[in-house]
């Protein structure tokens, strides 16, 4: 199976062209990654998805803690947070080779509620993420979605029957606790989970850590330390974090100048948006807006070539 897969994915790679960076699918949700070296780590924020590689390897960083996937293997992610990814293991002879899936939360939970034996969520605080290898039905999804991208017709009518067998695949894999965590009323993730809500609506806005607990119907402290253990930051370094982030897509999608991004995101001053912003992404923020203007302008001439 797996050799089917990496195939399947390199005859769509070579059909766009060859070469490296990102090749996309007719299935929205569906995008490929190919590398020939190793990647600097990108700070970005992943959102609810599966990550299969088909060969080298990747590694994220949540706050202290580092996960590695490589070949045959999977990452498969619960909820929108801030993280560092890099590509580590690449080169012309052996490229790095991965499929992103995006994940549909209600349809996890949907899922989720018709198991007869849902999983055990772990004991232990953390965020909602695994590791875990790509056995042979997991890989037979991805397949078929690849298969699907090359018959535009079937995909609005078959692609979310095989989107409902990966959320099954994976809340019953041995990992699969760790997806659950975020639709069991009222536990501490839950809590947590609506407090960065909040964050995400109004990360412009100076919160205090008062009004986060408060969303979360927790005690300052008690948020603190369960908002660290979910995320490795704590509130501010979470806000921040947003902040930069968001600021990044406004100089890049919407033009805006460095002082006009960094009032939008709630900075008052544009140096020390501009050191935070070099700390956080390795470069000053004219310089990485235009490092990214050209990937993207790679990127949709492959879209175009993919139409």
């Amino acid at each position: 199976m797996s050799s089917a897969l990496l195939a399947a994915v390199t005859d769509h790679i070579e059909g766009q062209g060859g070469g490296q960076g990102l090749f996309p699918t007719r299935i929205d949700a569906v995008h490929i990654l190919r590398s020939f070296q190793a990647r600097l780590p990108m700070r970005q924020i992943y959102r609810p998805s599966l990550c299969v590689v088909l060969q080298g390897a990747k590694e994220i960083l949540f706050g202290e803690s580092t996960l590695r996937y490589g070949t045959m293997e999977c990452l498969a992610v619960g909820m929108a947070l801030p993280a560092t990814g890099r590509i580590v293991e690449a080169s012309p002879e052996a490229p790095y080779i991965g499929v992103t899936i995006e994940l549909d939360v209600a349809m996890l939970r949907d899922v989720l509620q018709q198991l007869d034996t849902p999983p055990n969520p772990p004991v232990s605080p953390g965020p909602c993420l695994f590791v875990s290898r790509v056995d042979d039905p997991l890989a037979d999804c991805v397949l078929r979605l690849l298969r699907m991208s090359q018959t535009p017709n079937a995909i609005a009518i078959l692609s979310p029957s095989v989107m409902r067998e990966i959320c099954y695949w994976l809340l019953t894999s041995p990992g699969g606790g760790e997806l659950c965590k975020l639709a069991l009323p009222d536990s501490n993730v839950e809590r947590v989970a609506k407090a960065i809500t909040l964050l995400h609506a109004n990360f412009a806005q100076t919160l205090r850590v008062e009004q986060m607990a408060e969303a979360a119907r927790m005690s300052p402290s008690s948020f603190h330390q369960h908002f660290k253990a979910l995320t490795s930051m704590t509130p501010l370094q979470f806000q921040k974090q947003l902040r930069l982030l968001e600021a990044r897509r406004l100089m890049l999608a919407a033009a805006a100048s460095v002082a006009e991004a960094a009032y939008q995101v709630g900075y008052e001053s544009a140096s020390q948006f501009s050191r935070e912003y070099s700390r956080m992404f390795g470069a000053a923020p004219k310089r990485d807006v235009m490092n990214l203007h050209r990937q993207y302008s790679e990127y949709m001439s492959r879209k175009v070539l993919s139409a």
